[in-house]
Parts: structure tokens; C-alpha cells; sequence
């Protein structure tokens, strides 16, 4: 695996970047996988100008862009990728057990238009152009419970001022939590970032894939809710 630093010493990051001991075959997938799916320029070691980079030249063609923000496990990104083969999906995460588990899943399916950065969001943000992005997706983020944390949330202008700009006027940006208040702050304030809100419901969207994540929300009576905004312009 190529070395590089994911969390550069000119912002805050809170949160984990390891969790338990991985197996084998997880070192395996970092070792043999992520160099090649991860795009590059990203980073301040490998781009320090923080020159733009076009997310369509991850994929070497015209196609559709969508970005995960934090995928968890991967089963999202890669139920995406598969379902829309004609799209390339990024997706980011700065936990690195949960991305040697989607590199896991993405050699179980086969899909090939995914791209893996394990760092912070804000990293792509940095250095995608505006009106780059087709659609994104915010699903479980950590909930950040306790009141003095809730701007850890990245439902705050600091994520969302610089998401807006990078997503085409009328993308989509979908979020889902089974937290109410982070879903309380997610209504307050992605409007004002540059969004309209278009759906808000207990439902999910219709090629929604429940994660991990749900499933334990769900395990332990907590109800997960769907909200769904668009890009004003």
C-alpha cells in the first residue's frame, strides 16, 4: 500500500481511524487493492498546491459522478456501483477497517467503476471543481450525540458550504440516519448551504440498500428516517 498521511495536520479530525486487528486477507486487500483504486491528487502529500482535480479523470471518461461521505461497511457503494455500472461512484472513509471491508466486498461483486479514498470528505472537496458531482450520499454518519459535539457533525456549514460547491445545480444529496436530532440538524442546516429540501420520510428510496448500520439501529428499536435534498441553481 502506498504511504501516505490521510488526516494532514492543517484541520481537525475527530473520530477513529483503527478499530480491531484486521484478518489477513483485510491486509491483503489494503496491500494488493487500494493503491490502485485510490484516486490520486487528493491528498496534500501527493497534491500540497491543492490543484483541482476532475473526478471524471478518475474514471478515464464522461461519465456520472456520485460521492459517499463515509461508507461504513461498503455495502452501499457497492450496491450503487452495481446497480449503475454506467456511473462511477467515489467513496471516502477515514476508518480503516471499514475500508479494507469494501475492498473486501468490491472483490466479491466485481465491480470496477468505484474509487476509494481513506481519508476525510473534505480532502475531495478541497480540490474537486464546482459543479462536479451528479449526486451524494450521507448514510449513519457518526451521530455525535452529545450537545458541546454536535459541530463534529458533518451536517455544518464547514461540510456543507464546500460540498454545495462541488455538486451540479439539481444533484441530489440524500441523508439517512436513525438519530432524530442529527436528523433535526440536517433540515436546519443543508438548506442554507445551497440545497431544497425534496423528501423527508420513514421511507427509503426505492434502490435503497439497508446497511450494517440500520440493521443495528433497527435491532435496537431506533427508527431510521430518509431526507433528501437538491442542489439549488
Amino acid at each position: 500500500m502506498s504511504e501516505f498521511d490521510p488526516n494532514p495536520p492543517r484541520r481537525n479530525f475527530y473520530g477513529r481511524r483503527h478499530g480491531k486487528t484486521l484478518r489477513q486477507s483485510q491486509k491483503g486487500y489494503l496491500s494488493e487493492d487500494l493503491g490502485t483504486l485510490r484516486p490520486r491528487g487528493i491528498t496534500v502529500q501527493d497534491n500540497p498546491e491543492r490543484a483541482p482535480v476532475e473526478p471524471r479523470t478518475i474514471f478515464g471518461d464522461d461519465r456520472p459522478v456520485w460521492l459517499e461521505v463515509g461508507f461504513g461497511g461498503g455495502e452501499h457503494m457497492v450496491h450503487m456501483a452495481a446497480r449503475y455500472p454506467e456511473v462511477g461512484v467515489i467513496g471516502c472513509e477515514p476508518f480503516i477497517n471499514g475500508v479494507a471491508m469494501l475492498l473486501g466486498k468490491i472483490r466479491a461483486a466485481g465491480v470496477e467503476n468505484v474509487s476509494v479514498h481513506p481519508g476525510d470528505a473534505r480532502d475531495l472537496m478541497d480540490v474537486f471543481p464546482e459543479n462536479s458531482v451528479d449526486k451524494a450520499f450521507l448514510n449513519y454518519p457518526d451521530p455525535w450525540p452529545k450537545a458541546r459535539h454536535h459541530r463534529r457533525r458533518f451536517v455544518t456549514p464547514e461540510h456543507l458550504i464546500p460540498l454545495a460547491r462541488v455538486m451540479k445545480p439539481g444533484a441530489e444529496f440524500r441523508v439517512a440516519s436513525d438519530i432524530p436530532d442529527y436528523i433535526r440538524q440536517t433540515r436546519e442546516e443543508v438548506p442554507p448551504a445551497g440545497f431544497d429540501l425534496i423528501h423527508d420520510s420513514a421511507e427509503p428510496w426505492d434502490d435503497w440498500l439497508s446497511t450494517r448500520y440500520e440493521q443495528k439501529a433497527l435491532r435496537e428499536g431506533r427508527v431510521p428516517h430518509y431526507v433528501t435534498f437538491r442542489r439549488k441553481g
